[in-house]
């Protein structure tokens, strides 16, 4: 099972974007969702995981008060949404999102990897 991680794109430093995690196989509400991402030549690196539990999501020191993990309402509920804001070039990065059953984003998630989502932060 893999979830699908979109909204990728060229911005600027100090430009917003909103990635989106989704997938038609099951319910995400049920599942804890960490973002992750992979710069070129760097391993992959969690950036915040929203639990299972209701707990308020967790973040990277890296990207702490800039990036939002947030689960969709209404007509998106089965999508997590990672808004980042005040984008830096070192957040250029493929972004990937991966779900876990238990109420932490350790170890092996459950889905499988996607192709993840590509941001590029520059001028």
């Amino acid at each position: 099972v893999q979830l699908q991680a979109s909204g990728g794109g060229l911005v600027q430093p100090g430009d917003s974007l909103t990635l989106s995690c989704v997938t038609s196989r099951f319910t995400l509400d049920y599942y804890t969702i960490g973002w992750f991402r992979q710069a070129p030549g760097k391993e992959r690196e969690a950036v915040g995981c929203i639990s299972n539990t209701a707990e308020n999501p967790n973040y990277a020191d890296s990207v702490k008060g800039r990036f939002t993990i947030a689960r969709g309402a209404a007509q998106a509920q089965n999508t997590v949404y990672l808004r980042m804001t005040s984008l830096k070039p070192e957040d250029t990065a493929l972004y990937f999102c991966a779900a876990y059953t238990r109420a932490s984003c350790q170890g092996t998630p459950f889905s499988s990897w996607g192709p993840g989502t590509l941001v590029t932060v520059s001028s």
